[in-house]
């Protein structure tokens, strides 16, 4: 790493708190502002963005422009993310920083070295409050770091930054994908318009197209003639078959586990050596379901690798075949399953409570084996890709977090 300078970030930036937010005295049009749980770390939660009066006088003191680093004073502070123009005219409110950056540094650099001074905790010694930690103006502007010439800033940065965008991406063809898959069994198997194969139905919508639907007092709703309504146990099996992986050290097992899991479905590899107690084995045809509360939506898609093995704290679901095996994980995923385990669940505590394997197995589907295994080569390919993308997401990230401190105190240099 070329020569370095450490400078404050009260040196290098210019800073704002946000607006405080009071409906009696807020005047002006409403704007669309942030709040603490709208920062994640990297990007933004956009999906519930409110708004409040500002007042023309504010909107450059409390406007965003691209490039803007946006942290969170309390909540997880330090938490931040760098605004690319996401959504036009936003602001900010009192619990946030902005912070824009001045010539010669660069806003992504800073993003990411902000980004390991909270994984090393050496952001916390800037933080005050005894139980409820805070990231105030005043301690923020003296945060200090190491910085090199803009060129080679620029350049850590582009690294960095190059494999976050490649999990955005494949995030945001994840989110297409996921909404495909949703919609095809909502149609499916909500709305009841499958496409009907009999000789009178001709492949048209069931329901729409005048399909015969009949009252179910179990579900309380119509469903289609001829269907019925089933628990889970009777579509798919449960295995507890397990194995103790200290009894094969010469092994490497994938292991999944609860609550070590990330927003891409999959976990760390571990020796087999270095887990002591049972665990089950996973198969190709297996989908993991999480027991234990709050973790109910952790849904793991089995894929064909071997020396695979899991959590007991999973219920391991042994589909009967491939179609069916993607069928059940829609209904793994859908609000009303989670519903179900979460009603279910018994335990000392919120965050100790299990739902009982059977009574998971008990919930009722409305059922078509043929329906369902045609719904399932349907959404085979959509599962597939999502997994596949999960995957890849899983190692960018593992080579971006191994890069980051090495970019940073100059071990790996960028030419």
């Amino acid at each position: 790493m070329s020569s370095v300078t450490r400078r404050k970030l009260g040196d290098i930036t210019d800073s704002c708190l946000g607006k405080m937010l009071d409906k009696e005295k807020n005047k002006g049009a409403f704007h669309p502002y942030l709040a603490n749980y709208n920062v994640r770390w990297g990007e933004f939660d956009l999906s519930n963005v409110q708004e409040m009066k500002f007042e023309n006088h504010e909107h450059e003191r409390y406007g965003l422009k691209y490039g803007d680093l946006v942290i969170c004073e309390g909540g997880e502070p330090g938490r931040c993310a760098v605004w690319r123009d996401n959504v036009p005219d936003m602001k900010i409110q009192k619990a946030l920083h902005r912070l824009r950056v001045k010539s010669g540094f660069s806003y992504d650099f800073l993003y990411y070295r902000i980004l390991l001074a909270n994984r090393t905790s050496e952001l916390q010694k800037y933080f005050i409050g005894s139980t409820i930690k805070h990231l105030t103006g005043v301690s923020l502007k003296q945060v200090e770091f190491n910085f090199p010439c803009h060129e080679e800033q620029v350049s850590i940065a582009t690294v960095l930054r190059s494999l976050d965008k490649k999990i955005e991406l494949n995030n945001r063809i994840n989110s297409e994908l996921e909404a495909m898959a949703k919609t095809l069994y909502n149609y499916w198997f909500v709305q009841f318009d499958f496409p009907d194969d009999s000789p009178q139905g001709q492949g048209k919508p069931y329901k729409t197209s005048g399909g015969k639907m009949v009252y179910n007092p179990t579900l309380k709703r119509e469903i289609p003639e001829g269907w019925e309504v089933a628990p889970l146990s009777s579509i798919s099996g449960v295995s507890n078959e397990s194995v103790n992986p200290a009894d094969f050290p010469e092994k490497l097992f994938k292991h999944f586990s609860i609550p070590v899991f990330d927003a891409t479905n999959t976990f760390g590899v571990e020796r087999g050596d270095t887990i002591g107690s049972n665990k089950f084995t996973v198969k190709e045809t297996d989908l993991l379901v999480s027991k234990l509360n709050p973790w109910f939506n952790r849904v793991v898609y089995a894929m064909g690798e071997s020396e695979q093995i899991c959590s007991t704290e999973f219920v391991v679901w042994r589909c009967p075949n491939p179609s069916i095996k993607n069928f059940m994980y829609m209904i793994a995923t859908s609000p009303q399953f989670i519903a179900h385990c979460t009603q279910s669940a018994t335990g000392t505590s919120n965050s100790h409570k299990r739902v009982n394997p059977n009574v998971m197995m008990r919930f009722d589907q409305p059922f078509n084996l043929k329906v369902a295994e045609k719904l399932g080569q349907h959404l085979e390919p959509i599962l597939k890709q999502l997994i596949v993308n999960q995957r890849e997401n899983t190692k960018l990230a593992q080579l971006r977090d191994w890069l980051l401190p090495m970019l940073m105190n100059g071990q790996v240099t960028v030419k």
